[in-house]
């Protein structure tokens, strides 16, 4: 796993978005978190919403790939920020070259995503991360596409969740505040979930339906 990390942290941007991650010590921050959860609930299906340069699915397709169970990394990501994820088979290859194969990017907003036949076809996902555009609209929109399709145990994780922050990521002209926080801060106030906040840098919350009284 050394040597995976070490070869993942030769380039410098995937060190960057937020993960806690460090280099020095092939630390991956949150993504320790990512991994771990993946390989202990042993999904067979998990959802990306988002990613600069593929560090979440990258973490989570490695962990499938190591289960016996297997299973499939669905990363929706419409490469708004800038051309990245737009060649489909350069996309496939940055995967591959990690050792991940298992990585099926779906170049569309999640607003586009509900409509395709992938969609349609989802049942029982593991897991769904949220880290898309980051305004509270959008988060809830994320949460409320996947919910249905959660597994009986499966959850959300929704990052970027510990304060509210203008965000230049889509350029100086189009500054917006990352309000995921005030979603999350909704979702404490309902007893029919479950919400655990990790507040450390940007954040991460993870979001289960609760189980209610035993």
């Amino acid at each position: 796993m050394k040597q995976w990390i070490e070869e993942l942290f030769k380039d410098p941007e995937l060190l960057e978005m937020g993960h806690l991650q460090r280099e020095e010590d092939s630390n991956l921050g949150f993504g320790w978190v990512y991994y771990g959860l993946a390989r202990a609930l042993r999904p067979r299906t998990v959802v990306v919403i988002g990613s600069y340069r593929g560090f979440v699915p990258l973490m989570f397709g490695k962990a499938l790939g190591e289960n016996l169970e297997g299973g499939t990394v669905y990363f929706i990501d419409p490469s708004y920020v800038d051309d990245f994820w737009k060649d489909a088979e350069q996309v496939n290859q940055y995967f591959a070259g990690f050792g991940v194969a298992n990585v099926r990017h779906f170049l569309m907003t999640t607003q586009q995503f509900v409509e395709s036949d992938a969609y349609r076809n989802l049942s029982d996902v593991g897991i769904v991360f949220v880290d898309g555009y980051h305004s509270e609209e959008q988060a809830r929109f994320d949460y409320e596409a996947f919910e249905p399709r959660l597994a009986t145990d499966g959850l959300v994780l929704f990052h970027d969740s510990a304060k509210v922050r203008p965000s230049k990521i889509y350029g100086e002209e189009q500054v917006y505040d990352h309000r995921v926080k005030c979603l999350i801060d909704e979702f404490k106030l309902n007893v029919d979930l479950q919400v655990f906040d990790i507040p450390i840098g940007d954040g991460i919350t993870l979001v289960r339906k609760s189980t209610g009284p035993t």
